[in-house]
């Protein structure tokens, strides 16, 4: 407590107190003391107003080392030089706090009357005051200090929990929790021990594991994969990590220098990573499922002789439900072949369905009118309305004639195909457009033809290879054209691989399908 404490308790009191220290020097008085001597003064020296200065500098002595107070009788001097006898009760002010210890007197006049009972009880009352803040005060401090740490502590535990749900893979995961986990638990740092093959379910005997490609966390079924990274300095701890009965390896800890324990705090904080872990190998799981039942669906192309043809096809980064884009190729006749790719709008069984039903339907409407693709949609939008009302598709159809050399096509909604001449021009065959296949009946699909030149590349494809949220759909047709320009030289599949390649990420990556026809360079 000070001074100004003192002062808030002290200035109702009817009677005189003052604060001394140990040399007599008078540290603080309440205004009842200036009535009863007014010489008794803040700043001043009590010894020089006292008559018996050597008798009043061993009861200061005596009431510095006193707990209770003690009685005592002074004689100071009034502003008019006049004595007054004053009887005093004095004890240390054990609620001070300056830097050397002081006394507290009570003080009375003698010739008003005496107090000895009174002053005595005030003064217990005083100094019992006096401790009483004093320890609410030191222990406001220590809630405030701990709701303080308890308050960061939350804040750190968010931000690990925050990263945590928005990681995908595994990958993802683990640096998540090589950045933010070692904060939250007051660490110098932490590294992961796991078991890739209790994490990602396999489908398979063949198929690979998830790899670190950071050195925040160690395989534990390849010990010989690779050095881990150095740990931290200081002390570890291992925690397991388990989830839904599975141990998936071990939170390995690292602490530094002087830092606490928390078992509470450090189990949950594990419990978080281990759900994120096991999250991240589920997700992983159904991501290789839905990519490898997208891929059983797509047909394997037949071999037409005289052309290159090649199918592509790539999976959205994140995806974990089948899509609905198909390719495919139609041999027609001795000097005729149809070449269709398309796609279901959304995501999902539904969509996969249409999906492969649609690609059956078509190989069966092609032997029927394949050299005629208005035809070919008109029989393909009928099939979408009857048998998946409310889905819809985008489609491209076209017959090559081999002996004219001559391209027909239809295109229901879908995206131009792009023709790359061979000496690297491009040109989009911009014809040919009819509405989507499925929402509304329609049969009077356009037609339109195009020579095609001599050792030519035809491109079909998707639009998740040229759709990027909040970008026109122009500046993916022309990104695609400039990156198509580098394609004369290479075979069908080297062109899908340049062109899926070289296309920019997403934040939301849709599938990318392609059908790529070389043609023959001329006689």
């Amino acid at each position: 407590m000070d001074l100004a404490a003192f002062h808030a308790v002290a200035k109702l009191l009817p009677h005189a107190v003052l604060v001394a220290d140990a040399s007599g020097r008078i540290l603080a008085a309440n205004p009842a003391t200036r009535r009863t001597v007014d010489t008794l003064r803040p700043g001043e020296d009590l010894l020089s107003l006292v008559t018996d200065p050597e008798a009043v500098a061993g009861r200061l002595a005596q009431w510095l080392r006193s707990g209770a107070p003690l009685p005592g009788v002074m004689t100071a001097r009034d502003g008019e030089g006049r004595p007054v006898r004053l009887r005093c009760h004095g004890a240390r002010a054990t609620w001070w706090t300056g830097p050397s210890p002081a006394v507290q007197v009570h003080l009375s006049r003698l010739d008003v009357s005496d107090r000895f009972v009174a002053l005595s009880q005030r003064l217990s009352l005083m100094n019992q005051q006096m401790a009483y803040r004093r320890a609410i005060a030191e222990q406001r401090d220590r809630l405030l200090r701990a709701e303080t740490e308890a308050r960061a502590r939350m804040q750190r535990l968010y931000r690990l929990t925050a990263a945590l749900a928005s990681s995908g893979d595994l990958t993802e995961v683990c640096d998540a929790v090589h950045k933010s986990a070692p904060q939250a638990l007051d660490a110098a740092g932490v590294t992961l021990e796991l078991h890739p093959r209790r994490i990602v379910p396999s489908l398979a005997a063949t198929d690979t594991l998830p790899v670190s490609t950071t050195a925040s966390w160690t395989d534990l079924d390849r010990p010989h994969a690779g050095p881990p990274a150095p740990p931290p300095a200081g002390p570890a701890r291992r925690v397991p990590l388990e989830a839904e009965g599975v141990v998936l390896g071990s939170l390995v800890i690292h602490d530094g220098p002087g830092a606490g324990q928390d078992a509470d705090h450090t189990t949950a904080i594990a419990q978080l990573i281990a759900q994120a872990v096991r999250r991240a190998g589920l997700f992983e799981h159904e991501h290789r499922l839905a990519v490898r039942l997208q891929r059983s669906l797509l047909p394997r192309l037949p071999e037409v002789p005289g052309l290159d043809i090649a199918g592509c096809y790539a999976p959205g980064t994140h995806m974990v439900h089948v899509g609905g884009d198909w390719y495919d190729v139609h041999p027609l006749g001795p000097q005729t072949v149809g070449l269709t790719i398309g796609d279901v709008a959304g995501h999902g069984i539904a969509e996969a369905t249409a999906m492969a039903q649609i690609s059956t339907v078509l190989r069966s409407i092609s032997r029927r009118h394949g050299d005629r693709p208005p035809a070919v949609m008109a029989e393909l939008n009928d099939f979408l309305g009857t048998y998946h009302e409310g889905l819809m598709a985008t489609a491209c159809y076209a017959t090559y004639d081999r002996a004219a050399r001559t391209l027909r096509y239809t295109r229901a909604g879908h995206p131009p195909p792009l023709l790359i001449r061979e000496d690297g021009t491009t040109e989009y065959l911009m014809a040919g457009l009819a509405p989507p296949l499925g929402p509304v009946p329609f049969d009077r699909y356009p037609e339109a033809e195009v020579a095609v030149p001599p050792g030519a590349t035809l491109v079909f494809y998707t639009d998740g290879l040229i759709e990027r949220r909040g970008e026109s759909l122009d500046v993916g047709l022309d990104r695609l054209a400039r990156t198509a320009a580098a394609a004369p030289g290479l075979d069908a599949l080297g062109t899908g691989e340049l062109l899926l390649d070289r296309q920019p990420d997403t934040d939301v990556p849709d599938d990318r399908a392609l059908l790529i026809v070389r043609f023959p360079p001329g006689p």
